[in-house]
């Protein structure tokens, strides 16, 4: 400090009372710390407000969709019902009906014969049709020289719909 003091001042000042035109040591000290305090209670509060959606990794896909979604709303409108109730749900293991849901489906498409787009024909009674029984009669061998044809008046058979193949 300087030698000359103000003459209302007492005669000893604390450490942290500065000097005029002096560097406030304890206030650069303070900036720092407190910016330090601020960085690690702000990572603390948003590890903790992550907490649900953490938790419901574990889950399925869609529960864990909720709770991200339930923590986000509480995080933008500082509800903390939508954080407790994101808390509660990712705590809650909810069974998976979707797995056999799609596997029964799967095998369903596979007994109608509707795998990779190809439809196989069905009776008004639900009977599914022998493949065999829709294709074109063999067609007739090749006349002998001077046999006459077909005769011109008849119409040629028409072509059912060709049955998808197997082993596609």
């Amino acid at each position: 400090m300087d030698e000359k003091l103000h003459p209302v001042a007492i005669e000893h000042l604390p450490f942290f009372i500065t000097a005029p035109g002096q560097t406030d040591v304890l206030f650069n000290i303070m900036l720092v710390f407190m910016l330090a305090a601020v960085l690690v209670v702000g990572n603390l509060y948003f590890q903790l407000h992550a907490f649900p959606e953490r938790m419901a990794h574990r889950t399925n896909v869609v529960q864990m969709e909720i709770v991200a979604v339930l923590a986000l709303i509480s995080l933008f409108t500082h509800n903390h019902l939508f954080w407790i109730a994101g808390l509660l749900l990712a705590l809650v293991r909810f069974p998976d009906f979707s797995t056999p849901m799609v596997s029964i489906a799967d095998s369903l498409e596979k007994l109608a014969g509707q795998r990779d787009g190809a439809a196989r024909p069905v009776l008004t009674t639900g009977a599914s049709v022998d493949p065999d029984a829709l294709a074109p009669p063999p067609a007739p061998a090749p006349a002998a020289a001077g046999v006459a044809g077909p005769d011109p008046g008849e119409h040629p058979p028409t072509s059912a719909p060709k049955a998808p193949e197997e082993g596609h």
